[in-house]
């Protein structure tokens, strides 16, 4: 009999009511609300399509059996789920919103806006995220949130709320709570992945296993030791910053550029 079992889908309450209730709310801000709001266009295909995808994706990150996976046996899968919610979820989620539909729903939000500039200035955001990452990862932590799975959906929404944060100074062209300038989001990137070494090590340098979770877990694949796990987990954590920090570079590089071209009339 296998370990894993393939029905096994979560359908908690707060987890399907949750997703439920961005969607409802996202599909009244760019339907009925849009004018009111402040924008006249349409939101194209592609914008609802990513924000509805990232929704999507973070379901079947924790909810489908993928989090049983990460939540009993391996590490590397836990880790796994991490950095799909921190990087495509949160990246597709910013980027189904246009600006003047943020900017008019930042400007219904009365004084209390200046709360939401404050938490997406670069400091601020870069230091939550990686924050709320280190203290997650204290093993007393993160094995409580493996075994109870209300601290775990806990942990997996802090994870995605402080990446939204994270990439806004980025990826939101919004006035209100306004982006960096592009080479500034080149440093602030770079800044804020060298700021995730020592997590890095701690996971992937360690002389012993971590978490006992996975420590004393069946083994699902033969030879596949805890240790072997918790390395490939720290190379997964560090493999994704890697790769979309140099793909944000690059993005932001070229847009540089071209912009560059239109300023000199190229």
């Amino acid at each position: 009999m296998s370990l894993i079992d393939l029905r096994h889908w979560h359908n908690e309450p707060y987890l399907i009511g949750g997703l439920l209730l961005l969607a409802w709310g996202y599909a009244l801000a760019v339907g009925p609300f849009r004018q009111r709001l402040g924008l006249l266009e349409p939101v194209s295909r592609l914008r609802q399509t990513s924000y509805y995808g990232s929704l999507i994706l973070f379901y079947l990150a924790v909810g489908s059996p993928f989090d049983q996976l990460g939540e009993r046996f391996l590490f590397s899968a836990h880790m796994a789920q991490h950095v799909i919610l921190i990087y495509p979820c949160a990246v597709m989620w910013l980027l189904g919103w246009p600006a003047p539909l943020l900017d008019g729903l930042i400007q219904r939000m009365g004084r209390s806006h200046f709360f939401g500039w404050f938490l997406t200035r670069p400091l601020v955001a870069g230091t939550l995220y990686v924050m709320v990452h280190s203290i997650w990862h204290i093993p007393a932590l993160s094995d409580l949130a493996l075994q109870d799975r209300f601290v775990h959906v806990m942990e997996h929404l802090s994870f995605f709320a402080t990446a939204i944060l994270f990439w806004w100074p980025v990826v939101t062209r919004s006035t209100r709570w306004p982006p960096l300038r592009l080479p500034a989001q080149m440093i602030y990137l770079f800044a804020v992945a060298v700021a995730f070494t020592p997590l890095f090590a701690f996971i992937s340098f360690s002389s012993e296993v971590i978490y006992p979770t996975y420590e004393f877990a069946p083994r699902l694949i033969e030879g596949f030791s805890p240790m072997d796990d918790q390395l490939l987990a720290g190379a997964i954590m560090k493999l994704g910053n890697v790769v979309v920090t140099v793909a944000g570079f690059t993005i932001i590089f070229l847009l540089w550029y071209r912009q560059s071209e239109r300023a000199h009339g190229v």
